[in-house]
């Protein structure tokens, strides 16, 4: 090849690097710009009476006291999980990265509904990474915060220990950035709309009933009862509402044929001792 062709092909593919390299930080500043939009702006929506939750003390997945009123001036999430749970295990990386990036300004603490042992779920944390501290149901914590009908459920709390809303379901990653930038007081240009509160039973963004209606899973042991949550949110109701016989019978309780169905399913798999 000539030596005047070759300097003109080294030329041409340096020219070309230098415009994909251009083209790669043009493409990361839009991405980071677009990021920073979702965080930053629009509106938020919280309670319009934001009733104080009283704090509790419980002892994490490693053996340390959590202890919710040493979080005051911080905004807590409180956020109700199992294992079994796939919304539950979806939105963990989410968490995750939240924790990380708000550490000075947020505390996420997780509530695991499962009825396994402990080392079971200390394992699933700790493969997962989940940089926040999880502490296991208990009956007190349930009565700080009702009505928790599907997993995941999440209580957001202000600096103050109020309850400023809770989101049934999956939690949308960008949604609750703003709600901890905006209770944090990181960002005073997103406008606040204040709501009445209202108990949503419908299922939402995939969530998973973990209590049923008229179906008494007391009797059950710990695998024995995750398994028949599974099943009852997985089956379907032939009543013709299409929906799985968890989410009928929280929609409609009276309903006389989802009853008979998820009673004798969780029947059959008692059975198998």
């Amino acid at each position: 090849m000539p030596a005047r062709r070759l300097i003109a092909v080294v030329a041409a593919v340096a020219v070309g690097a230098i415009v994909v390299a251009a083209m790669v930080r043009y493409t990361r500043g839009v991405e980071a710009n677009l990021t920073g939009a979702a965080a930053t702006s629009g509106t938020v929506k919280f309670l319009k009476e934001r009733a104080e939750v009283p704090p509790f003390t419980a002892t994490d997945l490693d053996g340390r006291p959590i202890s919710t009123a040493s979080l005051r001036g911080k905004v807590v999430l409180i956020n109700f999980w199992a294992t079994w749970c796939p919304p539950c295990r979806e939105e963990i990386p989410d968490l995750v990265a939240l924790q990380a990036k708000y550490k000075d300004h947020l505390q996420i603490v997780g509530v695991s509904q499962d009825s396994g042992s402990i080392e079971d779920v200390r394992r699933f944390a700790a493969a997962r990474g989940m940089n926040y501290p999880t502490v296991m149901s208990t009956p007190e914590i349930e009565k700080l915060f009702p009505g928790v009908y599907a997993l995941p459920t999440s209580f957001i709390l202000d600096r103050d220990g109020k309850l400023a809303q809770k989101h049934v379901g999956m939690l949308n990653a960008s949604l609750t950035e703003v709600e901890t930038k905006s209770l944090a007081g990181l960002a005073p240009e997103i406008a606040v709309i204040y709501a009445e509160d209202e108990t949503r039973v419908r299922l939402a963004n995939a969530a998973q009933a973990n209590k049923i209606p008229g179906v008494d899973l007391t009797g059950l042991a710990g695998a024995q009862r995750d398994e028949a949550l599974k099943a009852l949110n997985t089956e379907h109701c032939t009543c013709g509402c299409g929906l799985t016989l968890a989410q009928c019978r929280l929609d409609d309780p009276d309903c006389s044929v989802s009853l008979p169905l998820a009673q004798d399913l969780v029947k059959k798999i008692a059975a198998r001792k």
